[in-house]
């Protein structure tokens, strides 16, 4: 079971990146999806989470207004559209699976969250 993140890279203030996480080895589609980051120096943080039909997303404030959670089950993926990207922004960026099949809510606690990808580098200079 493999979830691959990707889409990271270095980009301006006020630019925009769109990260991927594609999921290998099993089918995520019943699972809620959650994104995390972990910057510099500090604890990994919820970023945004999308339940597993896609019905409701979640969104740290920090970043509500700017990022866009999004997930085709088709293709086993899920997205996370960031504009707006600030330096503060600048973090590793983790996608991760609910351990828990069908739940009808995004959970931002990290425990919930079995199955974690690698992580991708977003930098965003000013």
């Amino acid at each position: 079971v493999q979830l691959q993140a990707s889409g990271g890279g270095l980009v301006q203030t006020g630019g925009s990146l769109r990260l991927s996480c594609a999921a290998s080895g099993r089918t995520f589609s019943d699972n809620g999806m959650g994104w995390f980051r972990q910057g510099p120096g500090k604890e990994r943080e919820f970023v945004a989470g999308i339940t597993w039909g896609g019905e409701n997303a979640v969104y740290a404030s920090s970043v509500k207004g700017r990022f866009t959670i999004s997930r085709d089950n088709a293709k086993n993926t899920v997205y996370l559209q960031m504009n707006g990207l600030k330096p503060e922004d600048t973090a590793v960026y983790y996608c991760a699976a609910d351990s828990m099949s069908r739940r009808t809510y995004v959970n931002s606690a990290r425990l919930v969250y079995g199955y974690w990808g690698q992580g991708t580098l977003v930098t965003v200079s000013s």
